[in-house]
C-alpha cells in the first residue's frame, strides 16, 4: 500500500491554536490564519518580519516587556533544542477603535518547540499561542466567590487569627473547603475547619449552609462534640453534605484548655511554645454521616500555656499523591517546630512556604492559626 500524500501546508494550517514558525533568528517564515486573526495582522505584513521589531519604536510600553520574554524564551529554545512553556503573559490594552479585542487585558500561554533539521541541529521554531483569558477570568471570579463566603480575618475578642486559604492549581470553581471563627461568651473563641466534598457551585452550596450551621451551633450548644451532632442532623437534609470532614475546636483562655471534636478530618496541631507538637487526635469519629452508631460525638480536651498556637487546617495542606499521611503530618510538625517562635501571620506564611509545592497542589489548602 503506498503511502498517502502529506499536504504539510494543510497540516501546519489546521494546527491546534495560534502557531507560527520561525528561523532561529527570529525571522517569521509561516503563521497559520488563527495566529493572523490572534494579533490582528495581515500575512504580508508578518512574513520575513523580524520578531523582536515588535515595540521595537515603543520600549516602554507594558508589551514590550513581553515581548522581551517571548524573543528571551525563542533564543534560549534555539540555543538548547529544548521545548520551553512560559509562564502565563499578560497583554495591556492597545488601541481598541483598531483592535476591538485588546479593549481588555489578555493572557497568552505560549509553548516554544524546537524543529530539528537534517543534521540534528534546530532548523525552526515551533511558536505556539494559547489565549486562555476566559479561564483566567474565570478562575478569578471563582476566588472571589470563594472569599466571599468565608469570614474576613479579623481579631476575634481581644485575639489577632491568621487565616489562609489557597485554592488548588489550575481550579477554575470554587472549592468546598472552609474555616470558621467563632467569639464566644468568656474569653474562648470557636474555631473550626471542614472540607465538603467535590468542587463547583453545589459543593459551595453545601460548604456555606455547613459553615453557618456549625457556626449557630457553636454559639447555642454546650461544646464541639455537641455542635458536631447538630451539624449532622442538620446534613442529613442536605444533598452533597455526606462525607463532609470537621474539625472543631473551643479554646478557653480562663481555663488554659482547649475542647476539641473531629469528624472525619485530620488532627488539629498544637504547638506548644518550646517547639514541641502535640496532635490532638483522642476525640476523631467518622465524617458527617458516616456514623453507624449515632451516639453522642466524642471530644476531649488539652491544656496549654501562653506562647503557643493551635492550628487547623484542611488536607492540601498535609497530603500529597502516592504518600503516606503520616509523612505529611510529620512534615508539619516539623515545620511547626522550626518557625516556633514566629508570630501567627508569619507562621502561617512559613507553613504555606514549607509545605505547598512551589507549582501548587491538586487541592485547595484552608489554614487557621490561633495564638494562644
Amino acid at each position: 500500500m503506498a503511502e498517502p500524500e502529506i499536504d504539510y501546508t494543510a497540516v501546519f494550517q489546521a494546527l491546534p491554536g495560534a502557531v507560527a514558525l520561525l528561523t532561529p533568528q527570529l525571522f517569521f517564515a509561516d503563521v497559520n490564519e488563527q495566529w493572523l486573526r490572534m494579533v490582528s495582522r495581515n500575512r504580508e505584513d508578518v512574513i520575513g518580519r523580524y520578531m523582536p521589531d515588535d515595540y521595537a519604536d515603543t520600549p516602554n510600553h507594558p508589551n514590550a516587556v513581553v515581548a522581551r520574554n517571548i524573543g528571551e524564551s525563542l533564543h534560549r529554545v534555539a540555543r538548547t533544542g529544548r521545548t520551553e512553556t512560559m509562564e502565563l503573559q499578560r497583554f495591556e490594552p492597545t488601541d481598541s477603535a483598531v483592535r476591538p479585542r485588546a479593549a481588555e487585558e489578555r493572557f497568552w500561554s505560549i509553548t516554544n518547540i524546537p524543529v530539528p533539521g537534517t543534521d540534528g541541529r534546530v532548523a525552526m521554531l515551533l511558536h505556539r499561542v494559547a489565549d486562555v483569558t476566559e479561564l483566567i477570568q474565570a478562575r478569578a471570579v471563582a476566588l472571589s466567590l470563594q472569599e466571599a463566603m468565608l469570614p474576613a480575618p479579623r481579631v476575634v475578642g481581644r485575639h489577632t487569627v491568621a487565616v489562609r486559604y489557597r485554592p488548588a492549581v489550575g481550579a477554575l470553581e470554587v472549592g468546598g473547603d472552609w474555616y470558621d471563627l467563632v467569639e464566644l461568651p468568656g474569653d474562648r473563641l470557636g474555631v473550626a475547619v471542614g472540607d465538603v466534598v467535590g468542587h463547583g457551585l453545589s459543593a459551595a452550596t453545601v460548604m456555606g449552609q455547613l459553615r453557618s450551621a456549625l457556626s449557630a451551633a457553636s454559639r447555642s450548644c454546650g461544646g464541639p462534640a455537641r455542635a458536631l451532632e447538630i451539624l449532622e442532623l442538620y446534613a442529613d437534609s442536605v444533598v452533597g453534605a455526606e462525607n463532609t470532614t470537621v474539625a472543631s475546636a473551643v479554646v478557653d483562655w480562663d481555663t488554659h484548655h482547649i475542647t476539641y471534636s473531629v469528624a472525619g478530618h485530620l488532627p488539629p496541631a498544637l504547638l506548644r511554645s518550646d517547639g514541641t507538637v502535640e496532635f490532638l487526635d483522642r476525640a476523631t469519629d467518622p465524617p458527617l454521616g458516616a456514623r453507624f452508631d449515632h451516639g453522642p460525638w466524642s471530644q476531649a480536651t488539652a491544656p496549654f500555656t501562653e506562647g503557643g498556637f493551635l492550628v487547623l487546617y484542611t488536607d492540601g495542606l498535609v497530603e500529597r499523591r502516592g504518600e503516606d499521611i503520616d509523612t505529611g503530618l510529620a512534615r508539619l510538625a516539623g515545620s511547626l517546630s522550626r518557625h516556633a517562635r514566629a508570630g501567627a501571620e508569619a507562621l502561617a506564611d512559613a507553613l504555606l512556604a514549607d509545605l505547598l509545592p512551589s507549582t501548587g497542589t491538586g487541592d485547595d489548602t484552608a489554614l487557621v492559626i490561633v495564638p494562644l
